[in-house]
Parts: C-alpha cells; structure tokens; sequence
C-alpha cells in the first residue's frame, strides 16, 4: 500500500518506520523542517531500541520517505495516517490544532478515495469532527464523489519497547462503521495479524474512549500501589511482600503494581487530565481519576520528603547523586519526569544535584542549561564523588547490581534513597550502607 503518516514524532515515526518494514511504501510528513532533514541523514529525534537502524535500513531501500511537503503526502496515501502531537491546555484539555490543521491539508489536497486512520490521542467524539472538516474543506473545493472515512485506530506503544509494540500489538482497536475502511485496514494489518485475530471492530467513540479508559486504569494501578506503600510505611509491613502476595492472583497479576515515587512520561498524566476535562465537560464527576492523579502529584514528591525527613528542609550545601534523568528505562524522554520534580525542589531548598542517565542527557541538558547547581556526570560513578548520598530516580538495566564498596567509600553520609525499590534491603545492610527505599522500613 501507498501510505502517509503525518506527524514524525514517537508515534508517527515508530508507525511509519514499521509499516515501510513490512513492505509498504510510506512517506512520513512533519512541519518542523529541522527534524525532517536529520531524519534524512539518519539521525533519529528520539532513543527507542531498534527504532534507528529500521528507519535507516528502510530509508537506504526506498520504502520509507521523510518529507515537509504535505501536498505530496497527501496525493501519496491511500491511506493517511495523523500521528501527531495533542498537548494539554491550561485547562487540560487537549490542544487539537495540529489534528485539525492534518485534517484541513487532506481535504485541500486530497485526489483519490482515501481512508484517514487517525492515531493522535484524542478525546471521544473527535473522528466525527475530522470528517466533518475534511468534507467540508472539499465541497469548498468543489470536489464531490471521492469516498473518504476517518477510522480512530488508538496507540498503545510503551516507550522503550514501542518498535515491538508495533510489530506484535496484543490488540489492534479499530472505530468504524465503514465496510470500505474495515476491508483496508484488515489488509494493512494483515502482516501484523497473523498468529491470531488481533482487530477489535467497534465504533470510533468507543475506540477513542478505549484509549483513555486503557491508560487510566493503568495509572490507577500505580497511584493504589503507592498509596499501599505509603500505608506500609505506617504499619510497619514491607510493600515488596505485599506486591508478591497480591501480584500472584492471576485477577490482579504482576503488571504497573511496583511502587516507585510517580508516574510521568508522555501518555498517562496527560491522558488522565483530559478525561477528567472531558468528564467535567459533559457534567460527571470523575472520582477515582481525580484521587489517582492527586495521588500520583503527592508520590512525585516522595524521595524530596523521605530527603527533608532525614536531613531537614535547609539543604544549603548538600550534594546529591542522582541516578536517572528518564521517566522510565529505555528512553530518553523526561516528559513529566519525577526526577525534575526531585531536581527542582532540592534546587529550592539550596542542594546541588549530579546526574546521570544512559540516555536522556542531552535533554536535560535542553531543559535545564548550564545551571550551577546541576553537574551531568559522564559515568554512575563519577556521580558519587563529593556528594552525600545517592538517590535513585529511574530503573535502568544498569542501575541494578552497584559496587556497593565502592559507595559505602565515595558516598559522604553513606545512604541511599532508592525511589525505585531496586536493592534488597538485607543485602544493603550486609554491604553496611544505610537504605531508604519506598513502603519499606529504613536500614
């Protein structure tokens, strides 16, 4: 199939570089004109495992086309793709100008029958509004007789394995009525499709409204298992106990039940905010999605409280260690990151950080300059050398087996605050450093 994907960010680009995988011929268009000549040259905006050397590979064969000339995109795809960016508003709600700018651009330009998918996280009742604007923008053209629908056809990638999300969906959710677009998108995702049936059919409000369901209730599962930890704390029960005795009924299972200080990144806070705007606008009150986000905006705060607890609010001279700057491993994305939250209240309260992170340097960097109380470290270890204590922020691979030797000597005070519950506190002991870690008893 001849295929265009609008939008070569984290969605689009995995998408587009997928589909040209299996043997489609995509163009990939984006208004930003600096992405689009890196993406030519091979350089990849963000870290994904296995995202660079598919879209270079597919690139070099031909298959797969970076572009900022729309009209071209447009006139390329019998299938359009919109993947691009909704960012919440001040209120919350998702800004949906880029989605109406694609849906505009496809009816000026569009020539032949055409079945727009569209792939941005948008709130429910929105496919209906780009088909009416696509329609409306080509009968100001004149142009009559082309079939054209809009199928929702949400994402549900996790960065850091987004590029084996995409080849192996355990589902593919798709909203239409259509029997045109059912028939196309069957054999646009026949490659994928293959083991098993995979294509839910429903209609595009329900599609839409999956997403968001999808992603609230796996936050929800974080903001209770932090809320569990913070009770363990007072009760005096280890929440890693816990989280094994609940984890293996197989009702519950072991996923999004780990502990941590907050969930961050691209998808679940924004996704959350805006069903709780779309809530509020149709005049239902969203309780449990207003307590999981209060409880998320609490947890993110967790490691500076357990750090204020020990040494007090006044942290005028005290230097930090900080491993991971990522909302999470395999990405470089700090989106919504605890670790700024963290960075920036020991800011405030006169601390100096020293971070490290395999992959997200560079955009901390972007986020927060040459600040003087912020050092980027080159390694983990040159991290520990002056500070007094180590705090760890994300679960990187590398993160998990330190030369505890080697901390009990750099690190000052001698102390961990493991946001992360990485280490088992017995065997932190036995190594003689002190231990905090979240919903157990401090070594």
């Amino acid at each position: 199939m001849d295929i265009s994907v609008f939008g070569a960010g984290y969605v689009g680009l995995v998408q587009a570089a997928v589909l040209a995988n299996v043997g489609h011929n995509v163009i990939c268009v984006d208004t930003d004109p600096d992405r689009i000549e890196n993406l030519n040259k091979g350089v990849i905006p963000i870290y994904e495992p296995g995202l660079e050397g598919m879209v270079r590979e597919n690139a070099k064969a031909g298959r797969l086309v970076f572009t900022a000339d729309a009209p071209r995109a447009v006139s390329h795809g019998e299938v359009i793709f919109i993947a691009v960016g909704t960012p919440p508003d001040s209120t919350g709600r998702a800004d949906l100008s880029h989605v109406w700018n694609v849906a505009e651009t496809i009816g000026r330009h569009m020539d032949g029958d055409t079945v727009v998918i569209n792939k941005s996280t948008v709130p429910v009742g929105t496919v209906d509004e780009i088909k009416a604007r696509i329609g409306s923008t080509l009968r100001a053209r004149g142009v009559e007789g082309l079939h054209y629908d809009v199928v929702a056809n949400p994402e549900f990638l996790k960065q850091g394995s987004a590029v084996s999300d995409c080849q192996r969906p355990d589902r593919i959710i798709v909203g239409t009525d259509d029997p045109v677009s059912r028939q196309v998108v069957y054999e646009l995702y026949a490659p994928f499709n293959r083991n098993h049936e995979k294509i839910l059919m429903m209609d595009a409000r329900s599609a839409e409204l999956t997403k968001y369901a999808a992603n609230c209730i796996l936050a929800t599962k974080i903001s209770f298992m932090n809320e569990m930890a913070n009770l363990a704390e007072h009760l005096g029960a280890d929440i890693e106990m816990v989280r094994k005795g609940i984890g293996s009924d197989p009702r519950i299972g072991y996923d999004f039940i780990y502990p941590g200080c907050g969930y961050g990144g691209s998808c679940l806070p924004k996704d959350i905010r805006a069903l709780k705007e779309t809530a509020r606008q149709v005049g239902y009150e969203a309780r449990i999605i207003q307590a999981v986000e209060g409880v998320n905006e609490s947890q993110r705060r967790k490691l500076f409280d357990l750090i204020a607890r020990h040494y007090g609010d006044d942290l005028r001279g005290k230097v930090f260690a900080l491993w991971g700057l990522a909302f999470k491993a395999n990405t470089n994305d700090m989106r919504e990151a605890p670790s700024r939250v963290l960075m920036e209240l020991l800011w405030q309260a006169g601390a100096t950080v020293k971070a490290y992170d395999p992959e997200a340097m560079d955009e901390c960097r972007r986020l927060y300059g040459n600040r003087p109380d912020l050092r980027l470290e080159a390694t983990k270890e040159a991290t520990l050398e002056g500070a007094n204590a180590l705090i760890i922020v994300t679960d990187w691979q590398s993160f998990k087996a330190p030369d505890f030797r080697l901390l009990r000597r750099q690190l000052k005070d001698n102390l961990i605050f493991d946001g992360r519950n990485l280490y088992d506190p017995q065997a932190v002991r036995r190594h003689g450093v002190n231990y905090v870690s979240i919903g157990r008893s401090a070594v």
